[in-house]
């Protein structure tokens, strides 16, 4: 099969054990959504949406987060890990957004890049979920799968978001990108993958994994 032809079957795969999809992150609006995905960074969807109804109990606007304190931040969020740097990145992008974008999370890749703790990878997820603008975030999930599948050479994130947008239709992004995910959890994790198994692997897989 040609590369598009992969594509085209894992998509189809997909859509079908998939066929709704929505965020794993728990939030009401872009800029909740934002300080999930910011606090999700090496910590599992679960322990966020634990964490985030207590953070939001205290500060659950901008306005409201930029007004409490960076150790008050720190102290609910530290079961998320890495709370030093996250608790200074959520006070800090939440001061900016009230004062450059008035109050408002902007919908914009560039403006949210340049937030403090916001990452290309965090960008693509609010820019997808939170406005439906078309962005393929790529997670440990899509790197492994993209390589695992032959649809990228795995040589860096960067080359996986740019070999999948060019393989898949620019539409079916913002769903497809979340379905890898789910796959990647249910069917084909880093470690105990039986490849034979995996519906996908199965047909595509690459020779590697069968060694």
């Amino acid at each position: 099969m040609t590369r598009k032809e992969k594509a085209a079957f894992v998509a189809e795969k997909l859509a079908e054990l998939y066929p709704r999809t929505s965020i794993p992150l728990d939030h009401e609006d872009p800029y909740t959504l934002l300080v999930a995905v910011v606090l999700s960074a090496q910590c599992t969807d679960k322990k966020v949406n634990e964490i985030t109804p207590l953070l939001f109990a205290k500060a659950r606007t901008p306005q409201q987060m930029m007004k409490l304190r960076v150790e008050e931040i720190q102290d609910i969020i530290r079961p998320c890990g890495l709370s030093p740097m996250k608790s200074k990145g959520i006070h800090g992008l939440s001061r900016i957004i009230v004062e450059e974008h008035g109050g408002q999370v902007p919908a914009d890749f560039a403006a949210l890049e340049a937030l403090p703790a916001v990452g290309h990878k965090t960008a693509s997820v609010v820019m997808s979920q939170a406005f439906g603008m078309p962005a393929f975030p790529v997670d440990t999930h899509i790197h492994r799968l993209a390589w695992r599948w032959t649809l990228s050479t795995g040589h860096s994130v960067e080359r996986t978001e740019a070999d999948l947008k060019r393989l898949f239709p620019e539409e079916t992004w913002n769903d497809l990108h979340l379905r890898i995910i789910y796959f990647g959890r249910e069917y084909c994790p880093a470690k105990g993958h039986d490849p034979l198994k995996c519906p996908i692997c199965s047909v595509l897989g690459r020779k590697e994994l069968f060694q």
